[in-house]
């Protein structure tokens, strides 16, 4: 991280059904890192499914590519995803159903987070 670089935190609550949404914040997340910042994306509730195995080819818009190559890019280029352990156990997902980099987190890992960020962004 360079000393301009920022640690940027997008907390995303949406599905896929808000695939317009969930993409600009998935593109703009990986603008953020081609800018050399430290980012990390906190998925919750309804928005942990986008971290579902073979979920994100199901998730596109006219313009734009679908979630699945936007998530494996960010990955890719550093970026980090977290996702609400209590949220996909109340779904009854396990970890291994999830994306290849996505971590399962707690309560005080998303503070955490939140704390050390210098912005801290609701998508």
């Amino acid at each position: 991280m360079s000393d301009e670089s920022q640690k940027l935190v997008y907390i995303m609550h949406d599905g896929g059904d808000k695939a317009e949404k969930v993409l600009t914040g998935f593109a703009v997340a990986n603008i953020g890192l081609s800018m050399e910042n430290e980012v990390t994306i906190i998925l919750m509730g309804e928005a942990t499914r986008l971290a579902y195995k073979g979920y994100g080819e199901t998730v596109h818009s006219l313009d734009r590519m679908p979630l699945d190559k936007l998530m494996r890019d960010f990955l890719d280029l550093g970026g980090k995803i977290l996702i609400c352990l209590p949220c996909i156990k109340s779904r009854k997902v396990d970890p291994s159903m999830l994306v290849e980099g996505v971590e399962p987190t707690t309560g005080t890992v998303v503070n955490d987070a939140i704390v050390e960020a210098d912005k801290v962004i609701g998508w």
